[in-house]
């Protein structure tokens, strides 16, 4: 963490790896992580944590399996989403999109429960940012 501002641009343009964030500064216990992503990541859930999605650019698609069935929220540029802790979700971004999560400094990307990890999907706690 640094005592001067980060510009999340800048912060962004340092890395081009898809599906695997970045972390641009930390909040008490909780991880200010930024990615870039496009097409899908893996089902998984958090069992004791909910994640936070703010979406910088793009658009950014949640798949939620909920007990009354399956749905797809849709996350246009600035707009935010918070899956529930236990929620099984799916992002993905056809297009490619650039995402800002608040997560518990130590959470798994692919988190808990997860199904089979593809290659794209980097399962990381986040990387430090090298500016």
């Amino acid at each position: 963490m640094t005592a001067e501002p980060l510009s999340l641009a800048t912060a962004l343009a340092s890395f081009d790896t898809l599906w695997s964030p970045r972390v641009a500064t930390r909040v008490n216990d909780y991880d200010v992580r930024v990615a870039k992503v496009r097409g899908e990541h893996v089902w998984h859930a958090h069992d004791d944590t909910d994640e936070f999605f703010l979406v910088l650019d793009g658009e950014l698609r949640i798949a939620l399996r909920e007990p009354a069935g399956e749905r797809t929220v849709r996350l246009p540029r600035g707009s935010v989403f918070t899956v529930p802790r236990g929620t099984e979700h799916r992002p993905s971004s056809p297009e490619g999109a650039s995402i800002l999560m608040f997560e518990p400094t130590g959470t798994s990307t692919v988190g808990d429960r997860h199904d089979e990890v593809p290659s794209h999907v980097d399962a990381t706690t986040g990387h430090a940012l090298a500016l």
